[in-house]
């Protein structure tokens, strides 16, 4: 097995965008991290790498043409592996959704039949960027509903999910383009895009504090994408988090957008890719979870390591 072929064919760089879609949901419902949440966060993982197989197998004649280099054209791997690693990787997915609750898997169903659409129908239609931004908001609600199943669970992550789902949707329109190169609206939406994301995390009102004379409201209550504990301490992570996120995606968005090349519309979506990491932190933090924004901030360097071995896009 040609393991470097492998890893180009499933972008490995990319995989650690993905824990945080899990991490932000179960943040967004103050909910408790445990064992459905470890396996909403598996499932969400297969479902992505389900994606990414399918992709390259849905690509393989155009890739011919203008990315030889990748897997299936330069026959370092089988469209019949990828096919059937994409359905093996997918059943998966619904299996460790299934594991984790009837809801998880309600999600989970929808999201891998997204997947599906997406690579076989829609990536080249004008309802491909939404799609790709449905996929990424029904993978971060797929972390709430594992993690704190409830009536009002979907209600208070769809704030968090509209966020993210946002910022896929703008970099899902740039990587349209990013072979052709020549288009320089898609990269200014984008940087537009993420400046408005930036403000908007930036103003997000916290729940009230709690204190001693007067208890804060339970778990679970308050505004839909704020956590009951949201003190002045923890409020500068969000903010780093935040400008962290802010200047990952509009470097490469501005760059792309000055000279829309092939290669800096490539960057440009690496880097997207890349943002969407603390953003998810920044959606943490924001939500009263500063360990679950940490440890999600954390895969950042790691996937900026493997990217300089492994192509991301």
């Amino acid at each position: 097995m040609n393991a470097r072929a492998w890893a180009e064919l499933l972008r490995l760089p990319a995989l650690f965008t993905v824990p945080g879609d899990v991490l932000a949901g179960a943040a967004a419902v103050s909910g408790r991290t445990g064992t459905r949440t470890l396996l909403a966060a598996g499932s969400s993982l297969c479902l992505y790498e389900a994606g990414m197989a399918l992709n390259d197998w849905a690509d393989r004649e155009e890739d011919a043409a203008e990315r030889p280099h990748r897997p299936l054209p330069s026959g370092r791997i089988s469209p019949a592996a990828a096919l059937t690693a994409a359905g093996a990787l997918t059943a998966a997915g619904l299996g460790l959704a299934a594991r984790a609750g009837r809801p998880a898997l309600a999600v989970a169903t929808p999201l891998a039949a997204t997947v599906w659409a997406y690579d076989l129908v829609l990536k080249r239609t004008p309802a491909g960027p939404v799609a790709m931004a449905a996929a990424r908001g029904l993978d971060l609600l797929l972390g709430a509903v594992a993690t704190r199943p409830g009536p009002d669970t979907v209600r208070r992550a769809l704030p968090s999910a509209a966020l993210l789902g946002t910022h896929t949707l703008a970099l899902t329109a740039v990587s349209r383009h990013e072979t052709t190169g020549g288009a320089a609206l898609p990269p200014l939406a984008a940087l537009a895009t993420a400046g408005t994301l930036g403000v908007l995390l930036s103003r997000a009102r916290p729940a009230a504090r709690a204190t001693t004379a007067r208890p804060g409201p339970p778990p679970g209550a308050g505004r839909p994408w704020a956590g009951p504990d949201h003190r002045r301490g923890r409020q500068p992570l969000g903010a780093v988090l935040t400008a962290a996120y802010t200047a990952l995606a509009a470097r490469p968005y501005l760059h792309a957008a000055l000279n829309p090349s092939p290669p800096l519309t490539q960057r440009a979506v690496g880097g997207g890719i890349r943002a969407t990491i603390p953003l998810q932190a920044a959606l943490c933090a924001r939500a009263g979870a500063p360990a679950a924004a940490l440890c999600t901030a954390a895969l950042a360097p790691l996937a900026a390591r493997f990217s300089r071995k492994v192509s991301v896009t």
